[in-house]
């Protein structure tokens, strides 16, 4: 009768762990969310404008970039770029200032009105700093 007790502790044991890795498991993929649901993946715009704040960190940096339209008017854009681990080596909380001038492609938002733009290439002509020319600098869509 021992052997039926050490079987069930077993089975509570591993059933237990079994429903904490699946929960785990469910918490980080429902976490990453899809770009194709917020950017136009098929398409591509350019902006040019100021660094207004820049914020490395997880899950995604993002690029606030004051850009002025053709009217003359300013509108602040949303850039979304990777996370540090897939920037390391490349970009630091020092690599960009605000008031940097800053020329930016990439797929635009799915809603024009919200401003933002997924990161494809970025260039800093002042000195001539650039990020995702190169095969490295890519991010997996």
């Amino acid at each position: 009768m021992r052997w039926f007790g050490i079987f069930l502790m077993k089975s509570y044991v591993g059933a237990v762990l079994t429903v904490g890795i699946l929960a785990a498991a469910a918490t980080s993929v429902s976490a990453h969310h899809s770009f194709a649901a917020t950017y136009l993946e098929d398409q591509s715009v350019t902006i040019e404008g100021q660094i207004v704040q820049f914020l490395l960190r997880n899950p995604h940096s993002f690029v606030h970039v004051m850009v002025k339209a053709p009217d003359g008017t300013e509108q602040r854009y949303v850039v979304e770029w990777g996370s540090p681990a897939q920037l390391v080596g490349k970009v630091t909380r020092d690599t960009l200032k605000p008031g940097d001038h800053v020329v930016i492609t990439g797929n635009p938002g799915r809603n024009a009105g919200d401003h933002r733009v997924r990161l494809l290439t970025f260039k800093r002509p002042s000195d001539g700093w650039s990020w995702g020319l190169l095969p490295d600098e890519k991010f997996d869509r």
